[in-house]
């Protein structure tokens, strides 16, 4: 008997999964902004919305589903605000951060070159899901990013 594995083929150790008020929304957004590829859906109880769905951004999975209340599945959105933030590496951040901001997600931080070496900023989805769109520009060692943290939180009392 063959044995299965652990983690599916094609998956990584941490798969986020999404709530949402609109799924089918979601979905859509998701490949405007970010590329994404629908790999498949499943339809919510009494046949209505998404009950399960799986996208693929880049080489990583992302699950998401319309909000369940009774299971306390539901969405930032919903909860005003979410605590956990999507850290996406891409080729190019000015051109994905365009991209999604142009399918409507919101500027939460201006992209820029940041003293850890990528060139990042942050935007939300319409809903309330951040994602950090970045590109590794630099190789920072852990002396100089020490100094340069230091330097970075100065500057942030200074404002």
């Amino acid at each position: 008997m063959a044995s299965v594995k652990p983690v599916p083929e094609g998956y990584h150790t941490i798969t986020p999964y999404l709530s949402v008020p609109d799924g089918e929304a979601a979905i859509e957004f998701y490949k405007k902004a970010f590329g994404a590829q629908e790999l498949f859906r499943m339809p919510g109880m009494g046949g209505k919305g998404i009950g399960h769905a799986e996208i693929k951004i880049g080489d990583s999975h992302v699950m998401l589903a319309d909000e369940v209340p009774d299971l306390n599945f539901r969405s930032p959105q919903t909860l005003g605000g979410s605590p956990v933030m999507l850290y996406l590496y891409v080729d190019d951040s000015d051109a994905w951060f365009d991209r999604a901001v142009k399918a409507g997600a919101k500027i939460t931080r201006p992209l820029e070159d940041q003293f850890y070496g990528d060139r990042s900023g942050c935007v939300d989805d319409p809903w309330g899901h951040r994602w950090y769109l970045s590109t590794h520009k630099e190789d920072v060692s852990p002396e100089e990013l020490e100094k340069r943290a230091k330097k970075a939180q100065e500057e942030m009392k200074d404002k």
